[in-house]
Protein backbone atom coordinates (compact mmCIF):
# COMPACT_ATOMS: atom_id res chain seq x y z
CA UNK A 1 0.00 0.00 0.00
CA UNK A 2 2.89 2.34 0.77
CA UNK A 3 4.37 1.91 -2.70
CA UNK A 4 1.00 2.51 -4.32
CA UNK A 5 0.45 5.74 -2.39
CA UNK A 6 3.97 6.90 -3.26
CA UNK A 7 3.24 6.28 -6.93
CA UNK A 8 -0.08 8.14 -6.60
CA UNK A 9 1.67 11.08 -4.93
CA UNK A 10 4.32 11.25 -7.66
CA UNK A 11 1.66 11.13 -10.39
CA UNK A 12 -0.30 13.93 -8.69
CA UNK A 13 2.84 16.08 -8.38
CA UNK A 14 3.74 15.56 -12.03
CA UNK A 15 0.21 16.20 -13.31
CA UNK A 16 -0.21 19.23 -11.08
CA UNK A 17 3.09 20.65 -12.28
CA UNK A 18 2.17 20.06 -15.91
CA UNK A 19 -1.26 21.67 -15.51
CA UNK A 20 0.22 24.64 -13.64
CA UNK A 21 2.81 25.20 -16.37
CA UNK A 22 0.16 24.97 -19.08
CA UNK A 23 -2.17 27.26 -17.17
CA UNK A 24 0.57 29.86 -16.77
CA UNK A 25 1.27 29.59 -20.54
CA UNK A 26 4.83 28.35 -20.01
CA UNK A 27 3.96 25.22 -22.01
CA UNK A 28 2.03 26.24 -25.09
CA UNK A 29 0.23 24.12 -27.66
CA UNK A 30 -2.78 22.96 -25.71
CA UNK A 31 -6.33 24.15 -25.11
CA UNK A 32 -5.29 24.51 -21.46
CA UNK A 33 -2.49 26.96 -22.30
CA UNK A 34 -3.02 30.41 -20.90
CA UNK A 35 -6.15 29.42 -18.94
CA UNK A 36 -5.73 30.59 -15.35
CA UNK A 37 -8.26 27.99 -14.15
CA UNK A 38 -5.75 25.25 -15.01
CA UNK A 39 -3.02 27.11 -13.16
CA UNK A 40 -5.08 27.02 -9.96
CA UNK A 41 -6.18 23.41 -10.47
CA UNK A 42 -2.56 22.43 -11.11
CA UNK A 43 -1.33 24.12 -7.95
CA UNK A 44 -4.02 22.42 -5.87
CA UNK A 45 -3.26 18.97 -7.35
CA UNK A 46 0.48 19.53 -6.87
CA UNK A 47 -0.04 20.43 -3.19
CA UNK A 48 -2.27 17.38 -2.67
CA UNK A 49 0.42 15.17 -4.21
CA UNK A 50 3.08 16.65 -1.93
CA UNK A 51 0.86 16.14 1.12
CA UNK A 52 0.26 12.50 0.15
CA UNK A 53 3.99 11.92 -0.27
CA UNK A 54 4.80 13.68 3.01
CA UNK A 55 2.07 11.87 4.94
CA UNK A 56 2.82 8.35 3.68
CA UNK A 57 6.60 8.70 4.16
CA UNK A 58 6.27 10.30 7.60
CA UNK A 59 4.29 7.44 9.09
CA UNK A 60 6.17 4.69 10.84
CA UNK A 61 5.43 1.03 10.38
Amino acid sequence: MRIGLNILGIILVLLGGLWALQGSNMLAGSAMSGQSMWLYIGIIVLIIGLVVLWWINLRRR
